[in-house]
C-alpha cells in the first residue's frame, strides 16, 4: 500500500514539475511562493516544516527565491534573528500564473474520482495519516 501512494505522489510531483517548468520554478519553490501568498512573512523554519523540508534545504530554496527577485526577507519587528519572508511584486504575479497550472494538475487528478469517490479516497488518506502519525515501533522490537 505504501509503495503505491508513494508512486502515486512521485506521479503527481512529475506532473507539477512539468506544469512548473515554463515559470522556472521547481515544486519546492512553488510550494514557498504559494504559502507566501497565503501567509506572508513566515519565518524559514516555518517554511521549512510546510515544505517538509530540512531548515537547511529551505535556506537554500529562499536564497534562490530571493536572488531571482522572487522573495525579500527583512528581520521581524520585534525578533531581530529570526527572518521574514514576503513576495516581492513579480513573485506574487509569478505565482499566481505558477498556480493556475498546477490547479490543471489537481484537476487531472480530481476528474479520476467520481464525486462521491473523491470525497471518499480523501477521507481515506487522512485516515492513513493519522493511523501513522506518532507511530513508534513497540519495545524490544
Amino acid at each position: 500500500m505504501g509503495h503505491r501512494i508513494k508512486r502515486a505522489e512521485q506521479e503527481l510531483t512529475a506532473a507539477k514539475h512539468a506544469a512548473l517548468r515554463p515559470f522556472k520554478i521547481n515544486v519546492p519553490q512553488y510550494t514557498v511562493l504559494l504559502a507566501l501568498m497565503l501567509e506572508p512573512g513566515l519565518s524559514g523554519a516555518a517554511l521549512a516544516r510546510r515544505g517538509m523540508v530540512t531548515p537547511q534545504t529551505m535556506s537554500s530554496v529562499l536564497s534562490t527565491l530571493e536572488g531571482r527577485g522572487l522573495v525579500e526577507r527583512r528581520p521581524h519587528p520585534i525578533h531581530s534573528h529570526i527572518l521574514e519572508a514576503r513576495l516581492t511584486r513579480s513573485g506574487g504575479a509569478l505565482i499566481r500564473r505558477a498556480d493556475e497550472a498546477v490547479a490543471e494538475v489537481e484537476k487531472v487528478l480530481a476528474d479520476c474520482f467520481g464525486p462521491d469517490e473523491a470525497a471518499t479516497f480523501q477521507a481515506q488518506l487522512d485516515r492513513c495519516s493519522k493511523a501513522l502519525s506518532g507511530w513508534k515501533p513497540a519495545d524490544g522490537k
